[in-house]
């Protein structure tokens, strides 16, 4: 199908329109397809500078491991520059989370109170505590929004490779339709071709649609297990033990189970080029999961006890900023707020307790001085 759209191309001098500016066959654009424009013309540039990489490096142009590594250098150029997103989001998850337990204070404080004065304090209650710990429940999702725009571009530019060949069309920019068609032509270990989805593969039963199946289903597998792993290593090591009584904990254990489920529904339709950029998204993000909670733990959390014990194990300490010093600068920090603590105790003023009517009376009798002519010679 696919020689006959090229031999009917070569022939017509009509140069085949550009899907920016007329609808492919059978859709339309949409307000959608226009944000995500920009978005897929970077995505594209990135994966077609990789693929130029590796043919440089004398790969073939159509072979599977090119394009899967074209695949997995667009994964790490997009999300290395979203690192410093990624731990802004962190950061902000971990304060909503810690915060949690004074929140549901104050929702306890005004539960069944639906007058307009209560309703402000509880208002005014809660945006303090937001202030105090510099943060917002918009803070942790504004991260999240920004980089989606990123990650959808990644993911519909794999995903149309194969209708975009089909119409003998090319991308929104660099991936143009001789690209586009050797991604399409392209097949992982020469058997699984990369615009397949595991259902086509089962349905139409292809040549080597075997392989293309048992790729796909180990596949499935370790994205269900890298995206489980990045849940468990946050709830059982970064969570202090405030933070696991509130509601938001509760919420990421039923998360941790449910959120696997979607890649199993992922991984029967997507095609294997998609799962192959999902599943090394995954691990980047489990091992960058890994090292911000091992060297930017919640305080209080099991993996902060960790990092403690091995800083102590290398005559190390953090000061009260956070700041890594020597053990010995650290035990004198803490002799010295040791000392004005006590210090402040002593001079703060003694608190009276307080006494019924009876017992000051008799107090003030004692207190009373005696008059020496009343005593008897």
């Amino acid at each position: 199908m696919l020689d006959l759209l090229y031999a009917a191309d070569a022939a017509d001098p009509t140069p085949v329109v550009s899907p920016t500016t007329v609808p492919y066959p059978g859709t339309s654009l949409d307000f959608f397809s226009t944000i995500m424009w920009p978005f897929k013309f970077v995505v594209e540039a990135i994966l077609v500078f990789w693929h130029w990489v590796f043919t440089s490096l004398g790969m073939g142009a159509t072979e599977g491991i090119t394009w899967v590594l074209s695949i997995m250098g667009l994964v790490i150029v997009v999300r290395s520059a979203l690192i410093p997103l990624f731990v802004r989001q962190i950061k902000s998850q971990r304060k909503m989370m810690e915060i949690a337990p004074e929140l549901r204070k104050v929702q306890e404080k005004y539960r069944g109170k639906k007058d307009q004065l209560s309703r402000e304090a509880m208002s005014r209650e809660t945006m303090a505590l937001y202030k105090k710990h510099g943060t917002t429940p918009v803070s942790s999702c504004l991260p999240l929004l920004v980089q989606m725009p990123i990650l959808l571009g990644m993911f519909y530019t794999l995903s149309d490779v194969k209708k975009h060949a089909e119409w003998g069309l090319g991308g929104v920019g660099l991936l143009d339709k001789d690209l586009t068609f050797q991604f399409y032509e392209a097949k992982l270990f020469g058997v699984a071709p990369l615009h397949t989805s595991l259902v086509e593969a089962v349905n139409q039963k292809p040549d080597g649609w075997e392989a293309t199946v048992t790729i796909l289903v180990i596949l499935v597998i370790l994205m269900i297990a890298s995206q489980f792993i990045t849940q468990l290593q946050i709830i059982s090591k970064n969570l202090s033990p405030e933070a696991k009584t509130g509601q938001a904990y509760q919420m990421q254990r039923i998360m941790l189970y449910i959120l696997p489920l979607a890649f199993i529904f992922s991984g029967l339709f997507f095609p294997l080029g998609v799962v192959i950029y999902w599943f090394t998204s995954n691990i980047w993000t489990m091992v960058q999961q890994f090292l911000v909670i091992r060297n930017l733990p919640t305080p209080g959390s099991d993996a902060a006890k960790a990092r403690e014990e091995r800083l102590a194990r290398k005559g190390k300490a953090l000061d009260s900023s956070g700041k890594i010093i020597p053990l010995e600068k650290y035990q004198a920090e803490q002799q010295r707020l040791y000392e004005e603590a006590q210090k402040a105790k002593a001079e703060a003023p003694k608190r009276q307790q307080p006494v019924n009517k009876q017992r000051a009376k008799k107090q003030a009798q004692k207190a009373k001085p005696t008059d020496p002519s009343s005593k008897t010679e």
